[in-house]
């Protein structure tokens, strides 16, 4: 019974922030306001029998949302499309079990990409602020036609903008305020009660706002005849009928597009919306997981079901929202049960509450996006990151910068790549520890050690690193593989050239501590007489003394003088 009331409060709660932000969301995606809610709630009937954290309601997100407009460019038919191939690639990937992928977005390109999609989003909601037209596909190029436009601004409509920003925030602040927290007996009942509807103010503002300013925007219309801010105008009422994803339609030059016309045009956005859609489900279930293990299969499965789903009801691509995340787990969420209550109250204003969202300010749905937009740029990363690693700022800044100055979808698929490169300069790089040590015998030898794996990008790098240590003196040379848990054919190559330099100039060469897996390997490669390999010490002095090369070398009489 416990359960089942958590999930209902937790349902009805995120059910009441979700819908004020499906309208919100559909702005920043360029697309009439109901496809925001036509994805919002199969997906969470969905994700209660295949999703595997209690704390995730699927739906529109901010990023995604922003990611479908630069990508589909406003086009309903390419938003459908968009959402349907995106859950299709997601589906694959969980069934392939190409989760790794994820991996790649590290995390100075991670908040890189948030950051800049963070002010991104709010750039795009300056248009409803001030009432003016933007035009421009890049944060630089919608700069300049703000700039070039702002003169038109209207009024009221900054007023009413700015007005709920601040009541936004100021709410926001209430609902995170705790009476009686730094008391030693800890809050009375009365607290208690007063912390409590303080967090349902802050939990559920952006309904308040909405509803207030529909409100007010009812009366000004009923009133006056208008209203001296812009509306939302009408919205379709009732669900819509199930059907299939449009696979062709007509361009604004009346030119039809078929299925492989819109698949191009959708372009590297079909691997990127996935990918950022994963990457963010998965790090709000790692953080709402209480411990437990996160299936990032599963998540991939049910996020790609609820996208392919979502798309015969005529919504664009989502996944997991971190501010309904946090709303749901504070709500006392106890299962995934809990998108049911908040899929059915999506449907009810759907259903029946269309009619008055047409009076809704523009101003304030933009509000109710800058005003959560403001909290996702992860500045706070930058102090930690100079201490930890200084490196990691090149791939983190750039991401930044790419994502503002190109179409979005390149600059995160470029940070990507000098992530990568990053990765391979430092599995081509390793690092070695060189000692002189000698043998119980007394024998002096070289003791080279690499600290990990005998890879194609680095062989080179090792093989012309051991013949310059070794160059240094005669002595014998001790490859120490400890640390080489593998190897491949170009390393082995690698192996047998570097074993023939060292009998070709008379110096020996052992291998000592190596793998089987990685024996195997370069004994199938290197000749058995260059290839020594030893895993004791005391092999090493038995090596030493049998081997010829040692053997003191005369010299030849110094000339005599007369």
């Amino acid at each position: 019974m416990e359960k089942a009331v958590g999930d209902l409060i937790a349902g009805i709660t995120v059910g009441l922030t979700v819908i004020p932000q499906s309208l919100a969301y559909s702005n920043i995606a360029g697309l009439p306001p109901q496809h925001g809610l036509y994805g919002s709630f199969l997906g969470c009937f969905v994700y209660i029998v295949l999703g595997g954290c209690r704390a995730v309601p699927a739906g529109p997100t901010a990023i995604a949302s922003l990611l479908t407009w630069q990508v589909a460019g406003g086009v309903v038919e390419k938003a459908v499309l968009l959402s349907f191939l995106a859950g299709i690639v997601k589906l694959l990937m969980g069934v392939l079990g190409l989760g790794f992928l994820v991996n790649f977005v590290s995390g100075p390109v991670s908040s890189g990409f948030t950051s800049a999609v963070a002010l991104m989003i709010a750039t795009s909601q300056v248009k409803d602020l001030f009432a003016i037209t933007v035009t421009g596909d890049t944060f630089l190029q919608q700069w300049i036609s703000i700039f070039r436009n702002l003169h038109s601004a209207a009024l009221w409509d900054p007023v009413l903008g700015f007005v709920c920003i601040a009541l936004l925030l100021l709410m926001r602040k209430i609902g995170m305020t705790k009476l009686g927290a730094k008391s030693e007996s800890g809050p009375n009942t009365r607290q208690k009660v007063i912390t409590k509807c303080m967090w349902l103010l802050g939990t559920c503002r952006n309904a308040i706002v909405v509803v207030a300013t529909g409100v007010l925007g009812y009366w000004l219309v009923a009133t006056y005849g208008h209203s001296p801010v812009r509306l939302m105008g009408v919205i379709p009422s009732g669900v819509p009928v199930p059907q299939l994803p449009p696979f062709s339609y007509v361009r604004a030059d009346n030119t039809t597009a078929d299925f492989v016309d819109m698949v191009s045009e959708l372009g590297s956005g079909l691997l990127v919306i996935p990918l950022i859609v994963l990457l963010e489900d998965i790090a709000i279930c790692k953080a709402f997981s209480d411990g437990r293990t996160i299936d990032a299969t599963q998540e991939m499965i049910a996020l790609g079901v609820a996208g392919i789903a979502n798309s015969f009801m005529q919504a664009y691509p989502g996944g997991g929202s971190l501010a309904r995340s946090v709303v749901c787990n504070g709500s006392g969420v106890k299962t995934t049960f809990n998108g049911l209550y908040t899929g059915l109250m999506v449907i009810l204003a759907l259903q029946f509450f269309t009619q008055y969202f047409e009076f809704i300010p523009k101003a304030a749905l933009a509000a109710v996006i800058v005003s959560a937009i403001l909290f996702m740029v992860e500045y706070n990363v930058i102090k930690p990151m100079w201490r930890a690693k200084k490196l990691d700022l090149i791939p983190g800044v750039g991401t930044f910068v790419l994502c503002l100055t190109l179409p979005i979808e390149l600059g995160i698929l470029t940070g990507v790549i000098v992530n990568i490169i990053f990765i391979l300069y430092h599995a081509a790089r390793p690092k070695f520890s060189v000692e002189m040590l000698k043998t119980e015998a007394g024998v002096e030898y070289l003791m080279i050690t690499p600290d990990r794996c005998l890879m194609f990008p680095s062989v080179d790098y090792v093989r012309r690193l051991v013949i310059k240590f070794a160059a240094s003196g005669s002595v014998p040379v001790v490859l120490e593989c400890t640390h080489i848990y593998s190897a491949d054919y170009t390393a082995a190559k690698s192996i047998e050239q570097l074993t023939a330099d060292f009998h070709a100039r008379r110096q020996p060469l052992y291998f000592y501590n190596v793998k089987p897996s990685v024996c195997s390997i370069f004994e199938a490669v290197a000749k058995p007489e260059h290839f020594v390999v030893f895993y004791e010490d005391e092999e090493l002095d038995r090596l030493l003394a049998a081997d010829d090369r040692l053997a003191p070398v005369k010299q030849p009489p110094p000339p005599h003088h007369a």
